[in-house]
């Protein structure tokens, strides 16, 4: 199947370059940045540092539809309107990996599916996917009597805080528990607080370096504690699952989908 890229210069954009030409079942066939990007006419191999590819990187305003079967976007939040106007508009399916979406663009996502299939998860990791199933069963366990915290590290450059998987984790476990993560989560403490309430869900943030991603849910509970802990050490497993999820997708009905499908935890 052809693939296409939105922000094909971005960090994650580069690394989806090499997962699409490593996957046997997709070929690389548009690449876009910004109109007025320095990057128009860089050949897209060369820009990933894996050899020169028969593609160049192009203007978004000069995207040719008919050349892909689905768009992966892992741009930034500012980037994902256009990006999906241009999806539904041309009625291609797409793959989004973007974090921090504002509460309207998570609506135009819900008005965007019935045109459109759709697969939006905070993390393409099939181990972070697995993991969000785990803390489920944890919180079902331990939830009632353990503390929550749950602590994400990432390199220096993300922006957004707490990272959506975190955010996702929080979420899985809040709903398991039948809590409202907005009106429970706690996000980082200072000074003298009372004493903690078990009902919160904690959240801390460290940014340094080029951590790629490490979340870990704790339920501490008095005289034992569990930890589930996931780390990544390479861009390249979040963009091979969003390949993934890409080969997925085709043929599916309008709908919004998550990694859970893709992987059949469903």
């Amino acid at each position: 199947m052809n693939v296409g890229l939105f922000g094909a210069n971005g960090r994650m954009g580069r690394v989806l370059i090499e997962a699409v030409q490593q996957n046997e079942e997709t070929e690389l066939s548009v690449a876009t940045v910004r109109d007025d990007s320095a990057w128009v006419g860089m050949n897209v191999g060369e820009l990933a540092g894996i050899g020169s590819l028969p593609v160049n990187c192009e203007a978004f305003s000069d995207i040719d539809a008919h050349k892909v079967d689905v768009m992966i976007d892992f741009t930034l939040p500012a980037a994902l309107d256009g990006n999906l106007n241009w999806c539904v508009k041309h009625n291609v399916p797409m793959v989004i990996g973007t974090t921090g979406l504002s509460q309207q663009q998570l609506s135009a996502l819900e008005q965007a599916k019935t045109h459109i299939p759709i697969v939006f998860a905070a993390n393409y990791s099939v181990g972070v996917n697995l993991m969000l199933a785990l803390v489920r069963q944890a919180a079902k366990a331990l939830g009632n009597s353990a503390d929550i915290e749950i602590t994400e590290a990432h390199h220096r450059f993300k922006k957004d805080a707490p990272s959506g998987t975190a955010m996702a984790i929080g979420e899985a476990i809040a709903d398991e528990l039948n809590r409202d993560l907005s009106k429970c989560a706690v996000y980082g403490r200072e000074g003298k607080e009372p004493e903690r309430d078990q009902q919160t869900i904690g959240f801390a943030t460290v940014r340094g370096g080029d951590i790629v991603g490490e979340h870990t849910a704790l339920f501490a509970d008095i005289g034992e504690r569990l930890e589930i802990t996931h780390k990544a050490s390479s861009r390249l497993t979040f963009a091979q699952g969003a390949v993934k999820a890409a080969v997925w997708l085709q043929h599916k009905a309008p709908g919004l989908y998550g990694m859970n499908d893709v992987i059949g935890l469903n």
